[in-house]
């Protein structure tokens, strides 16, 4: 954590009355301290999460808590000691109301030639006795304002308010939150998807955005509509369906050969075939020769000695096809003079028959039956020109229509190029990018990884440990936080926390929290639609706030099941038409 002190030079600071305090301290560890309240009727007036404040060592220091826990404890007082019969001299019960606060940073009205300064971590404990009081109202603003002043303008967040005092706003440094990578998790219906549109809207304030949202659902697109009077947030692509033919401006393909060699592999390659070795040998000699031809067509001297297999260079799918069944039916000369078969004679025969089954399948036609233009040598410049630029800032990727076996793959391979281009780009060139990972777990599980799966980890993990150095950040969005890649989520240093009702992935929030707050993921199930917990470096203070409405909502909305079962019947007229879209695989 960073213990930087933040100093509010005006402010009045904060400001309790001594005598009427919500209760004192009578048991201090090193990371919370257990106090009574002073009186029942004190103790209901806050709630878990309310900021706490306590007196510290000195007059001027209080000690900054959050109360994470109350309870009622019932004791026996003490009597005589020499009652004979306890059932017929009942010990009177003492309740006490008893509540934990953890221990966040610390608060002086004067430090030294300073005033009303706030750093995180305690340097010190408070006292047995000492007492406390509940940070609301007047005082809360005034420690929000302290806290969002450590927070230059051009640098700030705004998020929401504190649902403790609705006056008070919540904000978060948009630079530590996008440079250190950023997890966004909540149950379906907790404002998930709102809050990832409130935080491009504000991206959109700024003056060059560059945020790429992989969209699994297309329920972003009416960000990419301009509302009257005012332009649309982003542009949309779409990864191209199996009815489309040409490239449109909205209409994304992915040719193949920006494919690395695994990539290619673990869509055509069936590992568990004895020739499986000979088909990956022989593909890659192959595609590595048809991609130096092309180098040499194009005269591109400079990277002939250079290129990779992996280099994304354009190469003709039907000469490979071609060079392939060459080698599947070639005969050689034998020990006789009769003709014997080739060292890859009938070795080829399965992997070609897949490679020509994609190729003519219509749901990769974004891949395997993209435009000519897409084969062009500059085609790759324009992809980075459309996807990487700042003009417009925020990029909306649909990628609803990917088949879902191919989904891992090409989110993968999409991120692997852009990031790859960033990587060789000049350092002092290179403008900054997030990727906005929607439903992070489709395509970046945690278990069960496939061949398929594995590309795509190793294009995101890769991002999520060096990608900062390049100026690549991942926000990750996932209703189950449990089931996406843990090497991911651990390199993410700012959590954005929805409502959470699986067991499983509260307890994976709870391992990311430090362990004086992990408590708060008890709460998590009770949270309303649209509140969250904010933890990370990005925001001072950890505390649960409500997040603003997004001006535009994305079509991400619960229907209302029994309202509409009350109001609206089925048209069959539209259920005919959905049957044949489904059969044209497009709802255009």
């Amino acid at each position: 954590m960073n213990n930087k002190s933040v100093v509010l030079e005006n402010a009045a600071g904060l400001q309790f009355d001594p005598a009427s305090p919500l209760g004192m301290a009578f048991r201090i560890d090193t990371s919370s301290v257990w106090a009574e309240a002073t009186d029942s009727e004190s103790i209901t007036r806050v709630s878990i999460g309310t900021l706490i404040a306590l007196e510290g060592q000195l007059p001027s220091e209080y000690l900054v808590g959050l109360l994470d826990r109350v309870t009622r404890d019932a004791e026996q007082a003490d009597m005589l000691d020499d009652l004979e019969n306890q059932d017929l001299f009942p010990l009177p019960r003492v309740e006490r109301d008893l509540f934990r606060v953890v221990l966040l940073g610390t608060y002086r009205t004067v430090d030294g030639q300073r005033k009303n300064t706030f750093k995180r971590g305690a340097d010190s404990y408070p006292r047995i006795d000492a007492r406390c009081w509940a940070i609301v109202g007047n005082n809360l603003q005034t420690l929000m304002s302290l806290l969002s002043s450590e927070v230059d303008e051009e640098k700030r967040l705004y998020l929401g308010s504190f649902v403790s005092d609705s006056s008070a706003k919540a904000v978060a440094d948009g630079d530590r939150l996008f440079q250190r990578h950023a997890a966004l998790v909540g149950s379906t219906g907790s404002g998930k998807s709102w809050a990832v549109a409130l935080i491009l809207e504000r991206a959109a304030a700024l003056l060059h955005p560059n945020l790429i949202v992989l969209d699994m659902h297309g329920e972003y697109a009416p960000l990419t509509k301009a509302p009257k009077s005012a332009p649309a947030l982003a542009r949309g692509w779409r990864i191209a369906g199996p009815s489309d033919t040409s490239e449109d401006d909205d209409v994304l393909f992915l040719p193949y050969w920006m494919l690395n060699q695994e990539e290619l592999l673990a869509l055509l390659l069936d590992r568990s075939e004895d020739s499986a070795p000979n088909q990956a040998a022989r593909f890659t000699e192959h595609v590595r020769s048809l991609k130096r031809k092309t180098l040499e067509r194009e005269g591109k001297t400079d990277a002939l000695d250079n290129f990779t297999v992996d280099s994304p260079i354009p190469f003709s799918l039907e000469i490979l096809v071609g060079l392939l069944e060459n080698d599947d039916t070639e005969m050689v000369p034998g020990a006789t003079a009769k003709p014997i078969g080739g060292p890859f004679k009938g070795k080829l025969t399965r992997f070609i028959s897949r490679l020509k089954t994609k190729m003519k399948d219509r749901r990769y036609a974004f891949m395997f039956q993209a435009p000519d233009a897409t084969s062009q040598y500059e085609w790759l410049h324009g992809l980075a020109k459309n996807m990487l630029g700042t003009a417009p800032g925020i990029k909306i990727v649909d990628f609803s229509e990917v088949p879902s076996d191919a989904l891992p793959v090409v989110v993968g391979v999409f991120a692997r190029v852009l990031y790859d281009i960033q990587f060789w780009s000049t350092p002092d060139q290179r403008t900054p990018f997030t990727f906005v990972c929607d439903e992070a777990h489709l395509y970046l599980p945690s278990d069960n990884v496939t061949a398929r799966d594995q590309r795509a980890l190793d294009s995101f993990e890769r991002i999520a440990k060096e990608g900062r150095k390049y100026g690549v950040s991942l926000l990750v969005v996932s209703q189950r936080p449990s089931d996406v890649s843990k090497t991911v989520l651990s390199q993410c240093n700012n959590f954005i926390v929805l409502r959470l009702t699986n067991d499983q992935d509260r307890r994976v929030i709870e391992r990311v929290m430090p362990d004086n707050l992990a408590g708060l993921t008890a709460s998590l199930p009770l949270l309303d639609v649209g509140e969250a917990i904010v933890i990370g470096d990005s925001i001072v203070l950890p505390t649960r706030i409500r997040l603003d409405s997004p001006t535009i909502k994305p079509d991400s909305a619960t229907r209302k099941f029994w309202s509409e079962w009350n109001t609206k019947a089925a048209v069959p007229e539209s259920l005919a038409a959905a049957v044949e879209a489904m059969r044209r695989q497009s709802r255009s």
